[in-house]
């Protein structure tokens, strides 16, 4: 019996064929949405079909032939139309399959489209769950134009050209009491789908006008994930942005609640595949549908999961994960393509306001550098904190203590400091605690009065006195005796003083700005500081980054001396060879930037050609062992091969005693263990000689 049965109002489908949006219309409206014909212009009918993948038959010129061909209205397949030819066409689960289901419910080989007597027929190949047409279960059926195909949750419809779907008379209809053959039927109204239609196009309008009225990364992906949450009965979600290929170098998620502080687990497997591949997948039973799926998802307890790629032009951003771990929890179809035009919208507004952050950083950046006067070299992460650091206290009158070890610059950043504060145009003295005995210190410090001891034969002002109104510099406080401490301290307290041998008080206006090497914290529980003068230097405090932790400045800090230099000498210098690049960036400076500019110093004095080059560096430098990639001049590298077997002999005849070895070689035992450690010889040693050293 031939069912040709057609719904009182049917819906054509087509492939995108480029219509504008005044050429679209419905090839049968009904009635119940005829007053939502009436409000949607076709400009705003457009934007609603073309985001929930649903489009009309545009007919502009009916009775035309075209191809026979069959168009998937529902399920995996959705908006996809197949060609039919002479050449029959198989539907089924195998990936041979013309058209090809991965539907657990299709057999793999279900269903046979083919042409036979000027006409087209479907074949059911003795399915398991049964091929149906106009929702009666066949085995062999022509086709007519306008027939609706199910297999499994996929229908078509068998269309040969462009008119409505032609009225037929009625096939005799029999109620069928027995059980569906199919176990999975999706069940929709026609009041749902129009509900279905308006709920999706609200959430698409109120993502688009919410999200892009945000300018912060942060905050644009919390409210990204609560709108989804609205949308699709997700219980967490989480954004992962890449700015590389399989590389997530931002993550942010959180549960439908609003909270943060929840773990979002995502499968490295789902979102890897969603990046590179740049498609979307939806699980509703991860766990036993793909065995590789289950390692990852079974500690999380997901029910049910969905990925979709957040895509640009032709680049994939990353990926919005949604999951959900309640038994009964399923994605449907229409979520995966509301998340994915959600997606395609929000991904413009992430790379936007990625855009947005990158340009404001930068502009905060050059704000910085150009409002800072510094006499410091470097373009690294520790050298940019600490020019922020500056930028920040400068202002104020704050009392700073810079930390860091010898020839990192600690003077550098206090005159920087100077700078860019409102003293700027005051004096700015320095003096060095460590280079004074105590009775010159402090005279130094706090000036003297005629005759106050044996040589005072005039008055004399001291350092506190002649930066009045400006900034004073006390490298190395560590040093300061405890008398000089006491002294100190009430400077800092009253910013008051006596010369040594007045009486006559002095009121000072000062900025003091103090540095130390030292750890001043052992200091204290060795009684050789004393804690409230800590507490009063220590208001702010920064440490000054060590040279081995700023390799990237290296090559800018030995241009920098070597120009410098260069003019001092009046030498022609163009440049530093590669070789001897690779032997400053290896050799870890103990003496920081100030055993860096002696060493350019040294080379653009000795050299003789019009770049640096290996042998014009310092032998500490060249003894220095590369990295296996490092090029290297081999005349070097074979000295140094030479000293190491040298040390090597002479730590073996000595039987691991370096007292013995250096005498041996006829050097200082200090001498012996740097050797040791610049040549990175501890490890060829013998147990016995590592422990002694």
């Amino acid at each position: 019996m031939r069912d040709q049965r057609k719904p009182e109002h049917t819906y054509c489908f087509m492939e995108w064929m480029g219509a504008s949006a005044s050429s679209l219309r419905l090839c049968a409206w009904p009635p119940a949405l005829s007053s939502l014909r009436l409000a949607l212009t076709p400009s705003a009918l457009f934007p609603l079909l073309f985001a929930l993948r649903v489009c009309p038959l545009y007919t502009p010129d009916h009775g035309r032939i075209m191809n026979p061909r069959l168009a998937a209205i529902a399920g995996k397949l959705k908006g996809k139309v197949f060609l039919l030819q002479d050449k029959p066409v198989v539907i089924g689960r195998e990936t041979s399959a013309e058209v090809c289901l991965a539907d657990a419910a299709v057999s793999r080989r279900h269903s046979l489209v083919e042409a036979r007597d000027n006409q087209f027929w479907i074949n059911d190949l003795q399915s398991l769950n049964g091929t149906f047409v106009n929702d009666v279960p066949i085995k062999e059926r022509a086709l007519q134009h306008g027939d609706r195909i199910r297999i499994g949750e996929t229908q078509f419809l068998f269309l040969t050209h462009d008119g409505d779907v032609p009225t037929t008379r009625s096939g005799r209809v029999e109620l069928d009491d027995r059980q569906l053959v199919s176990g999975s039927t999706i069940q929709v109204r026609f009041d749902d789908a129009l509900y279905l239609m308006a709920r999706d196009l609200s959430a698409l309008m109120k993502v688009s006008t919410t999200i892009n009225a945000i300018r912060g990364l942060e905050e644009l992906q919390r409210k990204l994930l609560e709108l989804l949450f609205e949308a699709v009965p997700a219980e967490r979600g989480a954004i992962l942005l890449s700015e590389e290929a399989a590389h997530f170098d931002s993550m942010f998620g959180m549960d439908r609640y609003g909270n943060l502080d929840v773990t979002v687990r995502v499968s490295t497997t789902i979102a890897q595949k969603v990046l590179s591949d740049g498609v979307a997948i939806i699980s509703n039973d991860p766990l036993t549908s793909d065995a590789k799926l289950a390692d990852s998802l079974v500690a999380s307890g997901t029910s049910a999961f969905l990925c979709v790629p957040l895509k640009m032009v032709q680049r994939t951003l990353g990926i919005i994960y949604l999951s959900a771990s309640e038994p009964g929890a399923r994605f449907q179809d229409d979520h995966l393509q509301l998340v994915s035009a959600i997606a395609g919208i929000a991904a413009v507004a992430i790379e936007n306001a990625r855009h947005f952050e990158r340009l404001e950083s930068e502009n905060q950046r050059l704000r910085i550098d150009a409002q800072l006067e510094h006499n410091m070299v470097g373009e690294s992460p520790p050298m940019r904190q600490v020019y922020s650091f500056v930028s920040k206290v400068a202002p104020t009158d704050a009392t700073v203590l810079i930390f860091g070890e010898s020839g990192t610059g600690k003077e550098l950043a206090a005159h920087a400091i100077h700078q860019n504060s409102k003293r700027a145009a005051q004096p700015f003295l320095a003096v060095n605690c460590a280079a004074l005995t105590e009775s010159l210190l402090e005279s130094e410090l706090f000036g003297h009065e005629k005759g106050a001891f044996t040589g005072a034969l005039a008055q004399r002002k001291g350092r506190l006195e002649l930066a009045n109104g400006g900034s004073l510099f006390l490298d190395e406080i560590g040093e300061l005796s405890p008398a000089l401490q006491v002294k100190l301290l009430r400077v800092l307290q009253e910013r008051e003083f006596e010369r040594v041998g007045g009486t006559q008080t002095i009121q000072v206006d000062i900025r003091l700005i103090a540095a130390t090497n030292k750890d001043l914290e052992t200091a204290i529980t060795t009684g050789d500081f004393r804690p409230d003068l800590y507490y009063r230097l220590n208001v702010v405090s920064i440490e000054m980054p060590p040279l081995r932790q700023r390799q990237g400045d290296i090559s800018l800090l030995a241009n920098y001396f070597a120009a410098k230099y260069a003019d001092k000498c009046n030498r022609r210098i163009t440049g530093i060879s590669a070789e001897a690049q690779a032997r400053l960036a290896a050799y870890d400076w103990p003496g920081n930037v100030r055993e860096l500019e002696n060493a350019i110093e040294r080379a653009v004095v000795l050299g003789t050609t019009d770049r640096i080059l290996v042998e014009d560096l310092p032998e500490a430098v060249l003894e220095t062992a590369l990295s296996p990639n490092a090029v290297v001049a081999k005349y070097h590298e074979a000295v140094a091969e030479t000293k190491k077997q040298i040390i090597l002999n002479a730590m073996d005849q000595t039987k691991g005693n370096y007292t013995e070895a250096a005498k041996l070689l006829g050097v200082h035992a200090n001498y012996l263990h740097r050797l040791i450690r610049n040549l990175d010889l501890k490890d060829q040693l013998k147990p016995g000689q590592r422990a002694e050293g």
